[in-house]
């Protein structure tokens, strides 16, 4: 009988160019899935040096923890920058953007409602 506790090693999870439309050098792992998780999803974003996400907005919020590298989110006139522990919350149907600014990779684990 299992514990119902699911442990996964982030080197494990496969990773996915984003799809989005306007999406450039973004590679996302699904950590925590809505197969397994009841409320919420735990994904991580890399993005490369130059890469960003495309300016967008829905209607959920999300929550995002900044683990590596150096970056900005955007609404298209306000610039934040973001650096490793940083926090960021983004209400829902708010334009943001992710964007990657130095040379080395950005990360950051965004956490979503399913």
């Amino acid at each position: 009988m299992g514990s119902g506790i699911y442990l996964a090693n982030v080197d494990r999870v496969v990773r996915s160019r984003a799809k989005e439309e306007g999406a450039k050098k973004v590679w996302i792992q699904v950590l925590i899935d809505r197969y397994r998780a009841a409320t919420f999803i735990m994904r991580r974003f890399i993005i490369k040096p130059g890469g960003e996400t495309p300016l967008h907005a829905h209607r959920w919020e999300h929550e995002v923890f900044v683990l590596k590298g150096r970056g900005v989110i955007t609404n298209g006139n306000v610039k934040l920058g973001l650096k490793p522990g940083n926090v960021v919350y983004v209400p829902p149907n708010r334009r943001h953007q992710f964007r990657n600014v130095a040379k080395g990779r950005l990360e950051f684990l965004c956490i979503i409602p399913k």
